[in-house]
């Protein structure tokens, strides 16, 4: 399992070397991974069926309790199976989409990066790990989105739904800490299996939503759904791995996988219920206006997910066993219909579908291939997209507290869903044939391959759903509702109140489709809607930030480096001294302060006057010879109290010091009154004032004995251990040798660039 999921991370590191070395065949040979990846989690079938769930175990970091375990169950193993069955054909798609691409060898690279992310997610146990491979997702999906790096928008596009994800993800951070706090465990199987500990835990409340903000802004929820339409900026392949299996249904995973901990709640009922039930129609109508062919199908991806959100909150047997069901249907057709959309946008030259037309003839394939998603996606039977709507539709009418609400907007969203189905399926293919920028014929295979067999599947999920797709959806409703379910899947339930619902969308659907040209101009008309709403709030809060980031630099940053210093000082000071005097018991220990000699303490007077006279005198040399008084006076200081290594250390720094300031400056005039007395008074007592603090400090530090000092030890390691007996040298060598060679890293490499410079100044004298 460890190798199945960080694959994805080694084949990245080499997917570049061999799409160089074998050119158009690399999609192929590099879809072999995803396969065999499809073809060992099919092996987990019949024990996740058996035994409900399996945890694998790697240790990590024991110290912190972090190790990396691996939980199989349906949940989980759905997810998987849509990962990596989906990515093979989207490796093979990307090969011939962007065929002759000079980046696509970085693009296979950020994929498989992507892809193991997504893996590594789904199967994590331990919430540490599943956060790690959380936040991979959001860097690797900003990579995948501004994959065209030199297109102003997309940069524009990659760095807003950057900035959105991981804004929730700090709030998710937060959030599973706390879970793990409340359960006593970071371990998905261990929480979960007692979600009680979690419903009773005080800090419930703000747990939740702060889990909410994180998988509501992954999975673009209500108000946060604004960046994945604009995640369109991606490459098609992009598109439909994203909106299909993999980082926007993040955020939907995570909230199935923590219902059952997490749900049964008022909270989590209408908090979940209602957000998605308004996603779900907001999707609907923002498909309804648009005539991007990808913009259409990035809307009904939110719709999508607003319906898995809605359903999760639920909470039924119903709601969870149709939500699985949905959310299979909907993996099948949308990266079906992802895929079409690049075709036609390849073979045409056009995104927009009112620029289309007629191209039955010419691309047939295409043309049936996007009749049967699309059908799904409409929710018409044979399909299994079907099943998964009449499921919807029962789930919302038994809903508790919320039925009304959410099937109003459940049939509403089916009206425009099926008028939008109906829009790609035809404008694109009938009528007239239009000009289009490039000359269209069909797809190549690698291109096709893919669509076609996903459509294929939704169909035959839907002939035969008892079969192949009922054992896996049924495994993974058990794991979302927290107890076995028994699923069953069937094509015709009989004549009831949710087939009433589905001819009622499919009939007003199709009235809508014929309308869509009226609709259009009625949208073009209000154009209000795009002056208002979350993005424009996320557009002013990211101006903002600009202004407030100005306004700060040009008073924290101005250029003065007195005020810098003064800044640094005065919160050192107003911190550090609130924190002890008001925080700490502010107590200063004197016993151990007496018995001062005499040349003690006038080595302390001379070095206190050399501080004075310095920050007085008017004459540079004074201030360097004063300067030169502190620091020899704290060489001498070493000395008396036997640290003789750093006074003769000292001493050669200030020699050193002394000597280049006196050769420097004595050649420049006096000093210039550029302050007034009280600007130079309030230096003083900024500088003061951060001395006393010290003083205090460091007389509060010397009273007070935490643990036995670590000197001792060192004495005592020092001959047996490092066979030395002067302690600083052995500390310095053996102990501290890597702070050491760093230090001498350091002054190595500025000894390096003064040669440097020394030498180019000589040079040019040369010249």
């Amino acid at each position: 399992m460890l190798i199945a999921v960080l694959s994805g991370f080694i084949l990245a590191a080499f997917a570049p070397w061999l799409a160089r070395s074998v050119g158009d065949k690399a999609g192929w040979m590099l879809s072999l991974l995803p396969a065999g990846l499809f073809v060992y989690f099919l092996g987990f079938i019949p024990a996740v069926i058996e035994d409900g769930a399996l945890v694998i175990h790697y240790t990590w970091i024991p110290g912190l309790d972090i190790s990396l375990n691996f939980l199989v169950d349906g949940l989980s193993l759905l997810f998987a199976l849509l990962i990596s069955g989906i990515g093979t054909f989207i490796i093979i798609y990307a090969g011939g989409y962007l065929h002759g691409h000079p980046h696509l060898p970085r693009f296979y690279a950020i994929m498989f990066g992507f892809m193991a992310s997504m893996i590594g997610l789904v199967l994590s146990d331990n919430l540490i790990t599943l956060f790690v491979f959380w936040e991979l997702t959001s860097i690797t999906s900003y990579l995948l989105i501004g994959f065209d790096h030199e297109n102003k928008h997309a940069r524009w596009c990659a760095l807003q739904g950057l900035l959105v994800t991981v804004a929730g993800g700090l709030a998710l951070l937060a959030g599973l800490v706390m879970i793990g706090l409340a359960a006593g465990s970071f371990e998905l199987s261990e929480i979960l299996a007692d979600g009680d500990v979690l419903r009773e835990y005080p800090l419930y409340t703000a747990m939740v939503l702060l889990v909410l903000a994180g998988c509501f802004t992954k999975s673009a929820q209500v108000p946060f759904h604004f960046w994945l339409p604009n995640a369109m900026a991606a490459p098609t392949p992009v598109s439909a791995f994203l909106h299909s299996a993999t980082m926007v249904k993040a955020g939907v995973y995570l909230l199935a996988r923590l219902n059952p901990g997490l749900g049964g709640t008022d909270l989590w009922l209408y908090g979940l219920g209602i957000v998605g039930a308004l996603t779900m129609f907001t999707g609907s109508f923002m498909a309804l206006r648009s005539t991007g062919i990808k913009a259409v199908l990035a809307y009904t991806t939110v719709m999508a997910l607003g319906t898995l959100t809605m359903l999760i909150g639920i909470g039924t047997e119903l709601a969870i066993t149709a939500a699985m069901t949905f959310l299979l249907a909907h993996a099948l057709y949308k990266a079906s219909l992802f895929m079409l959309a690049g075709a036609l946008d390849h073979e045409t030259g056009t995104k927009d579908i009112l620029e289309m037309g007629g191209l039955r003839r010419l691309m047939p394939i295409t043309f049936v291939t996007a009749c049967v998603a699309a059908l799904s996606l409409a929710g018409l039977p044979p399909l299994f997209g079907f099943i998964a709507k009449e499921l919807m539709f029962e789930a919302s009418l038994q809903a508790p507290g919320i039925a009304f609400f959410a099937t109003v907007l459940a049939v509403a969203s089916a009206i425009m869903i099926v008028a939008m189905a109906a829009v790609f399926a035809t404008r694109p293919f009938l009528g007239d044939l239009k000009k289009t920028p490039k000359h269209p014929h069909e797809a190549p295979l690698s291109m096709l391959i893919g669509p076609v067999t996903l459509a294929a599947l939704g169909l035959l999920f839907g002939v035969a759903a008892f079969i192949p797709a009922a054992a896996i959806v049924g495994s993974s409703v058990a794991a979302v509702y927290g107890a076995p379910v028994e699923v069953e899947l069937y094509l015709w339930h009989g004549i009831n109140l949710p087939l009433m619902l589905s001819i009622l969308a499919v009939v007003a659907g199709v009235v809508l489709y014929r309308q869509w040209d009226r609709v259009l101009a009625m949208f073009e008309r209000m154009t209000f809607i795009d002056r208002f709403g979350p993005e424009r709030g996320y557009e002013h809060v990211m101006r903002g930030l600009d202004w407030i980031a100005a306004w700060q630099t040009g008073v924290l940053q101005n250029g003065y480096l007195r005020n810098y210093l003064t800044t640094i000082v005065l919160s050192t000071v107003v911190v550090t001294g609130w924190t002890f005097f008001f925080r700490a018991d502010g107590a200063i220990s004197l016993e151990d302060e007496t018995g001062f000699t005499f040349y003690e303490l006038g080595v302390a007077a001379l070095v206190v006057m050399g501080a004075v006279v310095a920050s007085v005198t008017s004459s540079r040399l004074g201030a360097v010879a004063t300067l030169g008084m502190v620091g020899f006076g704290i060489a001498l200081i070493y000395v008396l109290f036997s640290a003789p290594d750093l006074g003769i250390t000292q001493i050669m720094v200030e020699t050193l010091t002394v000597i280049l300031l006196v050769l420097v400056l004595y050649r420049l005039p006096d000093f210039l009154n550029l302050s007034n007395p009280v600007v130079r008074m309030r230096d003083a007592a900024v500088a003061v004032s951060l001395g006393g603090l010290m003083t205090v400090l460091i007389l509060a530090v010397n009273g007070v004995t935490v643990n036995d000092p670590i000197s001792d030890q060192l004495v005592a390691w020092s001959v047996p251990e490092a066979h030395g007996r002067n302690i600083v040298n052995v500390i310095l060598v053996d102990f501290r040798a890597l702070d050491t060679l760093g230090e001498i890293f350091v002054v190595g490499l500025a000894a390096a660039g003064v040669y440097a410079m020394i030498r180019f100044r000589a040079e040019d004298k040369q010249k």
